[in-house]
């Protein structure tokens, strides 16, 4: 499936889904952008509001019935429509349940009754929690994840595989590592960014600036989700690890938005403990040799993404 089809992009007016959903026009797709606006932006899709072949819809997963009515008609649904928030779910402890299980549940039973045949789902290596090997494969177990994020998106994997195997829907679901370019609204990079502006001889890091994980750009994410689209289409549900493997420590990152910032002798200070917040994963190692077993790897580094993007986010302010 290429262009002409008609792609269904829930979260469309977010980080990742901005994004797509352009690189979805570019290549030839109609597109309905599906998005609350709880963490999207409508300005982020300014650039494509003009095409013809794209329309908008203010709309939440949680309403089944203008979900429904709105899918009708499409060929594919990309679903990156979640919380993003992590830390915010340990004090709302529904945010994650009705947001990303909840809403999941909806986008597949409103596929099921348009008779909707593909979905690619943007799940999360937090489904790994406490790794039990590193690099981590897509087949390491159990899976006992450490945040109701985590929680969330592998209750999504499994309904998404049984609607799978039950509906007729093939189903690509990717594990994500820490996407990172421009338009991120919160993450350790726009994180770091505010703080030294607001102390610019000073950098307040969470944990105890050991946490290592993979950083990749978003265009590498776009580009990988597509590349399993096109390429894997054997199985009827599947799943990949999507990231990059190498990784960057956060006290790296500091340096590097230090220095893009232009500032010298910033002093790192640390609150302590292995975690950023409650139920952050503190190692985030990818296994990606089975995506790159059909030919895709990603083009930039761990440290290489996390500059570029600290670069983009100067930027665009």
């Amino acid at each position: 499936m290429n262009g002409g089809s008609k792609a269904f992009v829930s979260g469309a007016a977010g980080f990742i889904g901005s994004h797509l959903t352009e690189r979805l026009l570019t290549d030839g797709y109609s597109v309905t952008g599906y998005d609350n606006l709880s963490s999207g932006r409508k300005e982020w899709l300014q650039p494509i509001v003009g095409d013809p072949r794209f329309t908008f819809i203010h709309a939440d997963l949680l309403d089944l019935e203008t979900l429904t009515r709105t899918m009708q008609g499409h060929d594919v649904v990309f679903h990156l429509g979640a919380n993003t928030d992590i830390p915010r779910g340990n004090t709302h402890t529904k945010l994650d349940l009705e947001n990303c299980t909840i809403a999941t549940s909806n986008v597949l039973e409103a596929m099921r009754t348009n008779k909707v045949g593909k979905l690619l789902f943007a799940s999360s290596a937090a489904v790994y929690g406490e790794a039990p090997v590193y690099p981590t494969s897509e087949g390491a177990g159990p899976l006992l994840p450490i945040s109701l994020y985590g929680a969330a998106k592998l209750a999504c994997e499994g309904l998404i595989s049984a609607y799978s195997h039950l509906y007729d829907i093939q189903a690509w679901m990717f594990r994500f590592g820490n996407v990172v370019g421009a338009r991120m609204g919160h993450g350790v990079i726009y994180d770091f960014i505010a703080k030294l502006r607001r102390t610019p001889q000073e950098l307040e890091i969470l944990g105890d600036g050991k946490q290592e994980k993979n950083f990749f750009l978003v265009e590498d994410c776009i580009e990988g989700i597509l590349f399993a689209f096109q390429n894997a289409t054997e199985n009827p549900c599947d799943v990949f690890n999507l990231g990059c493997e190498s990784t960057t420590k956060v006290t790296e990152i500091g340096r590097i938005v230090a220095e893009e910032m232009g500032l010298a002798d910033v002093a790192f200070r640390f609150t302590g403990g292995k975690r950023a917040w409650p139920g952050d994963a503190p190692v985030v190692i990818f296994d990606a040799s089975k995506i790159k077993s059909l030919g895709w790897k990603a083009k930039y580094t761990s440290s290489e993404a996390v500059r570029i993007a600290t670069q983009r986010l100067l930027g665009q302010e």
